[in-house]
């Protein structure tokens, strides 16, 4: 397996994180290199590799968590987009969803994870 920066960072605390949401399973937490102005990450704690991957009941509390943090983008910003990717647009071969609001404003996309 490929390296996984949620796993090897994130959940190691490698990686210091600003968390907006935890559960059991689900992390949301401020994106480390935000690509829009808001930018957050909703991770599950496993490996997952993909949405093509996960488990129904994990994949129902992921969908839980990305719901309540657009929900609060929503209300504060007006707007929210809830994104995720598959095959070669996955950069990190694990399951994350990007709840987002606002235009893009970063100059360069190569550190998008």
């Amino acid at each position: 397996m490929a390296s996984d920066f949620y796993c090897d960072e994130v959940f190691s605390g490698k990686t210091p994180v600003e968390k907006v949401l935890e559960t059991g399973r689900v992390l949301a937490y401020h994106h480390t290199r935000p690509y829009w102005p808001v930018h957050i990450v909703v991770v599950p704690k496993e490996h997952v590799d993909s949405l093509l991957t996960v488990e129904n009941d994990l994949l129902v509390e992921l969908m839980g968590v990305a719901k309540e943090v657009a929900t609060t983008i929503l209300e504060e910003h007006g707007a929210a987009r809830v994104l995720t990717n598959l095959g070669e647009y996955q950069d990190s071969k694990h399951l994350h969803f990007h709840v987002v609001s606002g235009s893009e404003f970063r100059v360069s996309d190569s550190s998008r994870s």
